[in-house]
Parts: C-alpha cells; sequence; structure tokens
C-alpha cells in the first residue's frame, strides 16, 4: 500500500521528485515507469499541462493498480507568445533532446533583447487513485532566457532559465536549492498541503 508510481521515464524528473516526495512522506516507496515497462510510452494528447498530467497519472493508476503521480510542465517564453509551453519537451520535433531544445530556442530568441527575454516555467502535478480520486498541485517559477547555456545541474531547459533574485540558471543551483524555488517543489508542495487528508481516502480506497 505504501508504494506510488511517478509516471514518468524522465531520470532526472524522477530524481528530483522521489527527494521532494520524501522529504514529506518518508515512508512511501516510489517506482517509475522503468519498473512498468509494459506501460510503453503514453501520448500526451492534451492541450493544457493539467490534462496531460491527468492522463499520465490516470494511464499508470489503471495499469498498475497503484496510486500514480505524474506532472507536466514546460517553459513559456514571453516573446515567443507562450511557447514552448506545453510542448516543451518535443519543441525541435519527434527526435527531440534537450539540447536540440535548447538550440531551437536560443535561435529563436536570436535577435531579443534581455528585457524582453521574461519567461516562466510551469508545472502541474496530479496524483490520482485507480478509482479516480484526484490531489492537484501547481507552480510557477518567474525567470528570463539567457543568451547562452550555463552550468552542469538540471535537465531540460535549466542550463538557459535564469532567476534573477538568485543571479544563477536552474543549471548552476545545488539540488536542494532549486527543488525550493523551482515550479515542480512549489507543485509538489502545494499538492501536499491536501496529503495527509487524500491519503487517508486513498488507503480506505485501495483496501475494499
Amino acid at each position: 500500500m505504501n508504494t506510488i508510481v511517478l509516471a514518468t521515464g524522465n531520470a532526472g524528473k524522477i530524481r528530483e521528485l522521489s527527494a521532494m516526495l520524501a522529504e514529506y512522506v518518508p515512508s512511501i516507496r516510489v517506482l517509475g515507469l522503468a519498473d512498468f515497462p509494459e506501460i510503453g510510452d503514453i501520448p500526451e494528447t492534451g492541450t493544457t499541462f493539467e490534462e496531460n498530467a491527468r492522463i499520465k497519472a490516470v494511464a499508470v493508476a489503471a495499469a498498475t493498480g497503484m496510486v500514480a503521480v505524474a506532472d507536466d510542465s514546460g517553459l513559456s517564453v514571453d516573446a515567443l507568445g507562450g511557447a514552448p509551453g506545453v510542448y516543451s519537451a518535443r519543441y525541435s520535433g519527434a527526435d527531440a533532446t534537450d539540447e536540440k531544445n535548447v538550440v531551437k530556442l536560443l535561435g529563436a530568441l536570436a535577435d531579443v533583447p534581455d528585457a524582453q527575454r521574461g519567461c516562466h516555467f510551469a508545472c502541474v502535478m496530479l496524483t490520482v487513485t485507480p478509482g479516480g480520486q484526484e490531489l492537484v498541485g501547481r507552480g510557477v517559477w518567474q525567470g528570463r532566457v539567457t543568451h547562452a547555456p550555463a552550468g552542469n545541474g538540471g535537465f531540460g531547459y535549466d542550463p538557459v532559465f535564469f532567476d534573477e533574485e538568485l543571479g544563477l540558471t536552474a543549471a548552476e543551483m545545488d539540488a536542494q536549492v532549486k527543488n525550493g524555488r523551482s515550479h515542480r517543489g512549489l507543485a509538489v508542495r502545494d499538492m501536499l498541503h491536501g496529503w495527509p487528508e487524500f491519503w487517508k481516502r486513498a488507503k480506505q480506497e485501495l483496501e475494499k
């Protein structure tokens, strides 16, 4: 019963989410999609972060019979009308990689001055039981896009996301600092405000 499944195969997300969840619910064992290869790819067909998180969480809860946690997140850039947004992970095409996505983003902003490079990371974290009970958390992290990558930590757009308050890119922060400020960290903490009551109801459902 004290096991949840993170609906992602992204090693960076699994590492970050596991660390943050363990801080609040240390007795819970956390698995990832690598533990359930039979599930395969889950198409993210939603048009919002919340829709995509729900699609993933519901699919994994149904396939495993366990409580599933999914997040969907992305980078929205003011000068690009909010792009890449929900398409952040596949911004550079079907064979997208973190590096290709960053290269495309910097190319799109090549002539944009600092004052117009505002952006934010957004995250929706959604937990669902096999029976359909939900708990949702949301977080937003404001910043701006740099002109070149900096830092070796994190993943995705972290090397070009600059936190103006700290004067660092997300990739230059240690994990504890990043988790304390990030959109994902904020979404986890928002979600966990309702965790005790949700977990009580989830256990009642699964013990029937």
